[in-house]
């Protein structure tokens, strides 16, 4: 199936430009069809003198949302936003993902007003995949719920291993809980319920894992709360910057360094495209009624062309229908309605 993708054209720190550049690449490569949601001089002036437009439509939205905005408050006064307008088309069912860069916060609440949550899916994930020592792992919740019940982190789990296993082809995904110690009795009360209750699960439970192995690849799958994983990832992704910082550094130190990371240069940058965020496009919001990607507010083109890939993949592996499956069976699982948080929808 052709995978019908809509994405906020003016999202992030560098749209409208490196948006339409990335989706220019998608539509020559992806085989997918893009709508551009945005104000349209400006999205029309960054498409003047290609060609790779036969698959790509604008539609006008007048207003955008900023990366400082409050987010259920710009969703909701703001109904031209490139955000809203681009979820609605997915809502009435003329496009089967969305795409954007933009708020994060913005792009959840939007999701969730207009999506909507599916059925019996407490709370929403946000799901980023890492790179690690022999593959990728994908942690949730990075940043959707500060605060989470037990049967929150459950649902997490078994939409991370669901995830892991359609998009990766991952028989029996290794799940694992992030804690301050391997045994199962380490770790919050919350923790500490999760691991028991996942214990007696069907999932392939690996139990606890410290923050300090995340990258050794003990498990495709960390389930966490959302605040404790937005600072583990954010973590990562600053060390890693400062690590090839000064790798660039040294290297431009003396003559015999430059001479040397001329010989390593291959090898370095093998290492940085498996470690760069813009390899893996942005983060799902598993569990909302439709396939929704938030890529990083510094997206460059390479990172949104892959933003849409995912979305593409998602689409195309039925995602939201396995969620659906997975949903209606873990309340029996567990002794407990998930639909009963009907009043969360993310943070």
């Amino acid at each position: 199936m052709t995978a019908r993708i809509v994405v906020d054209a003016m999202g992030g720190d560098n749209g409208p430009q490196e948006v339409v550049a990335g989706a220019l690449m998608a539509a020559g490569g992806l085989g997918v069809e893009l709508t551009l949601v945005g104000r349209g001089d400006a999205i029309r002036r960054e498409l003047e003198g290609t060609t790779n437009i036969e698959r790509l439509r604008v539609v006008e939205a007048s207003e955008m949302v900023g990366m400082d905005e409050h987010p259920t408050d710009a969703i909701r006064n703001k109904p031209d936003s490139s955000m809203r307008v681009g979820l609605e088309i997915v809502k009435r069912g003329e496009a089967d993902a969305f795409v954007t860069a933009g708020n994060t916060g913005a792009a959840m609440a939007g999701a969730l007003l207009t999506l909507g949550r599916i059925k019996g899916i407490g709370r929403p994930a946000l799901g980023t995949v890492f790179p690690t020592a022999d593959g990728a792992t994908i942690m949730l919740d990075v940043g959707a719920n500060a605060d989470c019940r037990a049967i929150h982190l459950i649902q997490f789990a078994h939409m991370g291993a669901a995830y892991m296993e359609r998009m990766f082809n991952i028989s029996r995904p290794r799940v694992a809980l992030l804690s301050i110690g391997e045994e199962d009795s380490k770790g919050s009360q919350l923790v500490i319920e999760v691991n028991a209750a996942l214990r007696k699960s069907r999932l392939n439970f690996v139990g606890n894992i410290e923050s300090n192995v995340l990258a050794h690849g003990l498990a495709d799958v960390v389930v966490t709360d959302g605040f404790t994983g937005n600072v583990v990832i954010k973590t990562i992704e600053g060390v890693a910057e400062v690590v090839f910082g000064e790798v660039r550094h040294a290297v431009e130190l003396t003559p015999w360094n430059r001479a040397a990371g001329l010989i390593l240069m291959s090898e370095l940058r093998k290492l940085k495209r498996r470690l760069d965020y813009t390899e893996y496009g942005g983060a799902q919001l598993l569990g909302v009624d439709g396939v929704t990607v938030i890529g990083h507010g510094r997206s460059n083109a390479r990172a949104v062309f892959n933003a849409i890939r995912a979305a593409r993949d998602g689409v195309q592996g039925g995602l939201v229908q396995v969620f659906r499956e997975i949903a209606a069976e873990i309340p029996a699982r567990h002794g407990g309605s998930s639909d009963s948080t009907g009043d969360d929808e993310g943070g």
